[in-house]
């Protein structure tokens, strides 16, 4: 309730009070910053361990095709079959500034399915191909996806 100076005591008060739609704001925007970080989780593989990794920040630039331990497909979390992922890759790479391909293949994959997909980008042109893998525990390399 406001403070009414210099009316009458019984009269309405027309001020808006905002104090509930700060409570309401700020709930909303606990929200979203609790919810961003697990939207961000990508498509959960078990990456392969190597020692000699470089540390490549998350971003919304890159490209990431995951390849499953049962065989499914994924660019940018969104699963594709096999005939249509170089198509998906390709649409995907001309809506970004980055044109590098992040490959994150699980450990338990199939060595023929990643290499075919190894295969497949490289006959359609795409040249700038990286693999994801997680740090060795107890080496001294930094990790190079993080998702």
């Amino acid at each position: 309730m406001g403070m009414q100076v210099g009316e009458k005591s019984g009269s309405m008060n027309s001020e808006i009070n905002i104090t509930p739609l700060a409570d309401v704001m700020l709930v909303l925007l606990i929200i979203v910053m609790l919810i961003a970080p697990l939207l961000q989780k990508g498509v959960d593989v078990t990456l392969p361990e190597a020692s000699n990794t470089t540390d490549k920040p998350e971003n919304d630039t890159q490209t990431v095709l995951a390849v499953t331990a049962d065989g499914r497909f994924y660019v940018d979390s969104t699963q594709t079959t096999e005939q249509e992922m170089l198509t998906t890759v390709q649409t995907t790479l001309e809506r970004k500034f980055e044109k590098i391909v992040l490959i994150k293949a699980d450990q338990d994959a199939q060595y023929a399915d990643v290499m075919a997909v190894l295969d497949r980008l490289q006959r359609a042109g795409i040249e700038d191909i990286g693999l994801i893998t997680e740090r060795k525990v107890g080496s001294g390399g930094i990790s190079a996806g993080g998702e």
